[in-house]
């Protein structure tokens, strides 16, 4: 498996804000899910051709999150997506959340679950996508 760390930018607007101009907190949550997307997609997995072609969806089962500093409105951010480990139905993730100067805002332990569509069952990972995963190769 490799130890790459993916890296997505993201551009704090108004609307991720609280009235002081302060990201509020469950927008973390919201960026580290587009990287996981973006990360995904750069491996040439795209998540609705997962769920029509092999019949399976990620689910977020559990997370731990810490908040150390506050981002603010047009600050220039980047999440990071790093696998700590996989298993046969699931991953978990090291997520962290940076402002311009690499300092750490928030930071994440994240466990997705691999599930069948449409019961929503944990499921295996079908091969060509684990391998994918663990080879980060398209």
């Amino acid at each position: 498996m490799p130890n790459n760390v993916f890296y997505w930018p993201i551009r704090v607007y108004y609307e991720d804000t609280d009235a002081g101009g302060i990201v509020y907190n469950s927008n973390y949550l919201n960026f580290m899910e587009r990287a996981r997307t973006e990360w995904l997609r750069s491996l040439g997995i795209e998540q609705d051709v997962l769920r029509s072609r092999h019949h399976v969806g990620f689910v977020v089962s559990h997370i731990d999150v810490d908040f150390r500093r506050p981002a603010r409105f047009n600050s220039s951010l980047r999440a990071t997506v790093e696998i700590v480990k996989i298993n046969f139905a699931s991953i978990v993730f090291a997520q962290k959340i940076l402002n311009e100067n690499d300092d750490e805002l928030v930071s994440a332990t994240v466990k997705i679950a691999c599930v069948s569509e449409p019961e929503l069952r944990p499921s295996a990972f079908p091969s060509e996508i684990k391998d994918m995963i663990t080879n980060g190769t398209k």
